[in-house]
C-alpha cells in the first residue's frame, strides 16, 4: 500500500473514471499555489477522465473542470478513493 493511511493514494493512481476525495497536499511553493489556484483542495471531488497516450499528462475533472495535470504534480496530491455513488457530491 502506498498511502500512510489505509485507502490513501497519490492522485497518479486513480485509473480512468475513478474518483477520489482529495486529503492533502505535499508540495510547495508555485506548484501548491497553482493546484490551490486549480480548485485542488482538501474535500474536493476529483475524478481521472483520461491519460494521454503515453500516459502524462492525465486529464481530471475538478469542479466541473477539465484540467491536465503531469504525473510528477499528481504525486504530491494524496487522494481517498470513492467507494459508493452517494459519496461523490
Amino acid at each position: 500500500m502506498v498511502g500512510s493511511k489505509q485507502g490513501i493514494i497519490p492522485l497518479a493512481e486513480l485509473l480512468p473514471g475513478d474518483k477520489a476525495k482529495v486529503v492533502a497536499l505535499s508540495g510547495e511553493g508555485l506548484v501548491r499555489r497553482r493546484l490551490l489556484d486549480l480548485g485542488i483542495v482538501p474535500q474536493t471531488v476529483v475524478e481521472a477522465v483520461r491519460r494521454s497516450p503515453i500516459g502524462d499528462p492525465v486529464a481530471y475533472r475538478v469542479r466541473g473542470t477539465l484540467i491536465g495535470l503531469r504525473k510528477e504534480d499528481a504525486m504530491k496530491i494524496m487522494v481517498e478513493p470513492l467507494r459508493n455513488k452517494e459519496e461523490d457530491k
